[in-house]
């Protein structure tokens, strides 16, 4: 499925009024900066991601997230090239969450002539959209493509897999494990822990990684089980609690996500189990609400920001996204889209141009320092570098939890701020450069 919307397309009616108004507008002489940048042609960009199926509100909210700082970019006159300023305009290709739909999506935007291609939410398929494109490139160096991924976090796709066209905006799992380790480090509390992930290559990295950092910075736990569960296929995870009931376990260590990680907390909440989760996910889509106040410094989480880091460039960063999304349901912004879509425009900016490989050079090594952001684009393997926090949920008002998530009463707590040379691990990258 595709679906070519404009990012300010809430409803047909609504839209086209708007045309007409900023039409008069324009004929006017008013809105001069808006009016020249829809005047051009869009920047388009393609969203590959799951819209429906087991994932679909995980979709959903990437797509928020992008509409949200697609619209900001347009709203102080788009991106401003050599032959003036340029709307950006999101086309959302339905994957389904899979390999091979991806792929036919991803050539369905090539034959649309769609350069900029942005996914993230499975490391499978950003795995073979990277490989994918590579080939394309070498194939038809007139239509190139660039590769914006925003959740993919495998560490080989900016390893062994890294690639000049393939952009990693999030840290990867050997990052974020990185920061959650070094809570883990400061918790004594844990003694047992159970590592439970989804089963396929970046479940599998997220535990073969957290059983090397839990044994080089806390020889004493024992790691008493391991599981692995299908993606997306398991409604009822009581077989699996079952098992880290039976070993002993007092924490869970778990990289799952989206529905998967929703229904493991869920179910742990019903049947009482006093665990702590440590996990990559566990501020996210519906997690805080599913466990209410079983949860409460129970569940730990990893991320590049949250709306608790505090200050006042983030309060309003996530005022602001809290205006655009009202809904309680809705509630879940990711600083790190907003930073992606902001350093894309600033490449396309410096190249002056949207041919592919000048805006990638234009975007390796490119910086943003303003509060709440620090990162840098890493030119030897295109990873983002960034802060990390471990938060912990807790009740809404209580220190340090001033904003709580999706209505819930409940938010999350900073535990640990790491800043980015304690998460900046080496690349064993080895990129072929583009002339």
């Amino acid at each position: 499925m595709i679906r070519a919307d404009t990012v300010f397309g809430a409803s047909m009616k609504v839209h086209v009024l708007l045309a007409r108004l900023s039409a008069v507008l324009c004929a006017a002489g008013l809105l001069a900066a808006t009016c020249l940048a829809h005047a051009a042609p869009p920047i388009r960009l393609a969203l590959i991601e799951g819209m429906s199926g087991p994932f679909g509100n995980a979709g959903a909210m990437v797509e928020r997230n992008l509409r949200f700082a697609i619209e900001r970019v347009n709203a102080r006159g788009g991106v401003k090239l050599r032959d003036g300023a340029h709307p950006f305009e999101l086309t959302v290709f339905d994957s389904k969450g899979g390999v091979e739909d991806s792929l036919v999506q991803l050539k369905a935007a090539g034959d649309l002539g769609i350069p900029f291609v942005l996914q993230g939410n499975s490391s499978a398929v950003a795995s073979a959209l990277i490989d994918a494109i590579n080939k394309r490139n070498a194939r038809e160096p007139g239509q190139r493509m660039l590769f914006f991924n925003y959740s993919a976090v495998d560490t080989a796709l900016t390893n062994e897999q890294c690639s000049f066209w393939h952009f990693a905006f999030d840290a990867n799992a050997a990052m974020r494990m990185q920061a959650l380790t070094e809570a883990i480090k400061q918790d004594p509390g844990i003694q047992k822990v159970y590592l439970l992930n989804q089963d396929y290559s970046f479940g599998r990295q997220v535990a073969g990684l957290a059983r090397q950092m839990i044994g080089a910075k806390r020889p004493d736990v024992q790691i008493v089980g391991e599981q692995f569960s299908p993606v997306g296929r398991v409604k009822d995870f009581t077989p699996y609690l079952a098992r880290i009931r039976a070993a002993g376990a007092d924490t869970v260590v778990t990289g799952s996500w989206g529905n998967d990680l929703t229904l493991l907390v869920k179910a742990a909440r019903e049947q009482g189990m006093e665990l702590k989760f440590y996990t990559f996910y566990g501020n996210a889509l519906g997690t805080p609400a599913a466990l209410g106040e079983a949860g409460v410094g129970r569940v730990y989480a990893v991320a590049e920001w949250h709306p608790n880091v505090g200050g006042e460039a983030s309060d309003a960063f996530y005022k602001s996204f809290r205006a655009r999304y009202p809904e309680a349901r809705d509630d879940y912004p990711l600083l790190r889209m907003s930073v992606m879509i902001d350093m894309i425009a600033a490449a396309l900016e410096q190249a002056g141009t949207t041919d592919v490989t000048t805006v990638a050079r234009a975007l390796q090594n490119r910086r943003i320092r303003e509060a709440p952001v620090d990162a840098w684009m890493r030119p030897n393997d295109h990873q983002m570098i960034e802060p990390l926090y471990v938060s912990v949920m807790r009740r809404a008002g209580e220190p340090g939890v001033k904003f709580d998530n999706e209505g819930s009463g409940f938010g999350f707590k900073t535990v640990i701020a790491l800043p980015a040379s304690k998460v900046a691990l080496p690349s064993t990258c080895r990129m072929a450069r583009q002339r």
